[in-house]
């Protein structure tokens, strides 16, 4: 289990995150939303270190880090391996093949033998959908084959999480749909998984749990039944905008 007390990041003078408390549970998927430039990212990579808050406590299992206190790199280092990063723009070797991008982190990192990485890498590009792409190069794909290449990848790391900053968000609806259908049927197999998003419907439909946030603050912090009812007013102006209902409204 993931949770975070406290937590507090700032950007020169912009307060980016303020008082942040929050848990993710394991074997859960919980959807960060809210409006650009709210905070949702630099949360998200706060989870992975990428972004150093300048106070508050990470909990992580057993493992408790001061982020008042210099972080050692056996620290940052073990956060890493835990937390497998999706970004928006795939960030995979163009010299390299399909499988042998998969196959990079597994032999590098965790040490694993060839044939045991390529094995492994193999299987999860089948469960992604692209065992035929596995001697392709990354430029010979889709944004979307990209993006499910990216998350074999992070997959093939083993992490206890895996964290998605809006991983759809540079493809068309067509290829964004079949990251989507992947992420899901992780979601499933209670795969442990943060997401950015701003779609509101894969939201509702993967999410244990929701988090919006505006401001920096987390302004909710529970169930997609809960959220959809719209309990504030700032939440039902926000889903208006994300699905066009208000502009819908006036068309009539």
């Amino acid at each position: 289990m993931i949770s975070l007390e406290h937590l507090n990041k700032t950007f020169g003078n912009h307060q980016a995150l303020t008082d942040i408390n929050t848990t993710f549970n394991a074997h859960e998927t919980t959807v960060i939303v809210g409006p650009s430039g709210s905070g949702k990212s630099t949360l998200l990579r706060s989870l992975n270190l990428l972004e150093r808050p300048e106070s508050g406590i990470y909990h992580f299992n057993d493992d408790n880090i001061d982020f008042a206190k210099p972080l050692s790199s056996k620290t940052i280092l073990n956060v890493r391996r835990k937390t497998g990063m999706v970004f928006q723009d795939y960030n995979l070797f163009p010299h390299l093949s399909v499988v042998k991008n998969v196959m990079e982190g597994p032999i590098q990192v965790l040490n694993q033998k060839p044939d045991a990485a390529k094995q492994t890498a193999l299987d999860l590009l089948d469960k992604v959908g692209l065992a035929d792409k596995a001697d392709a190069y990354p430029g010979q794909l889709s944004g979307g084959q990209q993006q499910r290449v990216a998350i074999a990848r992070s997959l093939a790391m083993n992490p206890e999480y895996i964290l998605l900053d809006e991983p759809t968000s540079a493809l068309d609806p067509e290829l964004e749909a079949g990251v989507l259908r992947v992420l899901l049927a992780l979601a499933k197999e209670d795969d442990s998984m943060i997401i950015v998003t701003h779609n509101m419907e894969f939201a509702r439909a993967v999410a244990d749990k929701i988090l919006f946030v505006e401001d920096g603050k987390i302004l909710f912090d529970g169930t997609p039944s809960e959220f959809f009812k719209q309990p504030t007013q700032r939440i039902a102006d926000f889903l208006a905008a994300m699905t066009f209902t208000t502009i819908s409204d006036k068309a009539k």
